[in-house]
């Protein structure tokens, strides 16, 4: 590594004060000729290098494909740190060739945020059920085996309001859906998929259920929470440096929002960010950073000086409470690839990064 360790941190314009600083690499995915030609000011992640820069960190693009397995392991070998931006699903592919890379290179000593085994057990739809009783969950149910669905599953849908499933790790939609049962028949449902241009579809249940079964395959579980009435009102994505607010983003969301028949079709808003003070989210912040957050790391055993740089939780607006205030029910944790972020963020990034490279 080529590591730098003196470094007297005042501030977040902290003043080098060894003439070898640490070196640090921002990993995203890309094709060999992004490789040949990406630079600290050409990509979308340049303002996270120009903080990186103000605190006297060398930081270095580190363009990923599986074909480049190898030449991205080499030049990882070669910094102190490596700060990952990459889907559980990309370019038609998973994260298991990368996740096994980062993986025997944390091993050698060089810092990964966010490290594989922490996205395991932070990033996944599994998080929902070992966590619902924390205070920001719904009635939650998981599925490991095709007998466990089989024989729960059209149970609960037939006793209960619509239902959401969740396949364990994906992104973009895939592997989720709305299911409510149809109108005509117990035996069929009408299901809505996340992703981007779904309509809904009506279909017989066991049809459905069997195309999902593919989710259960390895490791894979399905994920089966309460349908929340109030998602037309949106999304709230808490955007958390370690354990610590950085900001949030309120989207107006079309993901699993049915259009009405004699209506325009439903269609997403722009996320709007918000620093950490916006009063709209302010019990949703003291609930996250002294509730919630330590709860969750207890819960999932994680040491809360390790939790990733940059990741976010997305909620939904749950019932309202006698009171008449607002409750929050989280629908995932996001830790592989979270971007955009706030406009603060990257300089808590780049905060972050130091301490965790001068600690170690």
């Amino acid at each position: 590594m080529s590591g730098g360790a003196a470094f007297c941190v005042h501030d977040r314009r902290s003043i080098l004060t060894t003439t070898k600083p640490f070196k640090l690499a921002v990993l995203w995915s890309g094709d060999r000729a992004l490789r040949s030609s990406a630079t600290p000011d050409n990509n979308r992640y340049s303002r996270i290098f120009a903080e990186l820069a103000a605190l006297g960190i060398d930081a270095v693009p580190a363009i990923y494909a599986d074909d480049m397995e190898s030449e991205v392991r080499e030049q990882l070998l070669q910094v102190d740190g490596v700060l990952v931006w990459v889907n559980p699903i990309f370019d038609g592919g998973n994260r298991a060739v990368l996740d096994a890379m980062l993986r025997d290179v944390a091993a050698k000593g060089i810092w990964v945020s966010a490290h594989p085994d922490m996205i395991l057990k932070m990033g996944t739809k599994e998080i929902l059920f070992r966590t619902k009783h924390l205070g920001w969950g719904a009635d939650t149910r998981l599925y490991r085996t095709r007998d466990e669905f089989r024989s729960a599953f059209p149970s609960t849908l037939r006793s209960a309001e619509p239902r959401v499933l969740k396949q364990n790790r994906g992104n973009g939609g895939e592997g989720v859906w709305k299911v409510e049962l149809s109108p005509s028949s117990i035996d069929r449902v009408t299901v809505l998929q996340a992703t981007k241009g779904s309509v809904p579809q009506e279909v017989a249940l066991a049809r459905f259920m069997e195309g999902c079964e593919s989710y259960l395959e390895g490791d894979g579980c399905i994920i089966d929470q309460a349908f929340q009435p109030r998602l037309p009102e949106g999304m709230i994505r808490c955007y958390m440096g370690a354990d610590k607010v950085v900001g949030f983003g309120h989207q107006l969301i079309k993901a699993l929002v049915t259009s009405p028949v004699d209506g325009p079709p439903a269609e997403p808003g722009p996320r709007i960010m918000h620093d950490t003070a916006a009063p709209a989210f302010q019990a949703l912040r003291r609930k996250m950073e002294t509730d919630w957050v330590p709860q969750m790391t207890k819960v999932l055993d994680i040491d809360r000086a390790s939790l990733p740089i940059i990741w976010d939780a997305d909620f939904l607006y749950g019932p309202r409470t006698a009171a008449g205030d607002d409750s929050y029910v989280l629908c995932e944790i996001n830790v592989s690839c979270v971007f955009p972020i706030p406009d603060g963020a990257p300089a808590d990034i780049a905060r972050l990064s130091l301490a965790r490279l001068i600690s170690r």
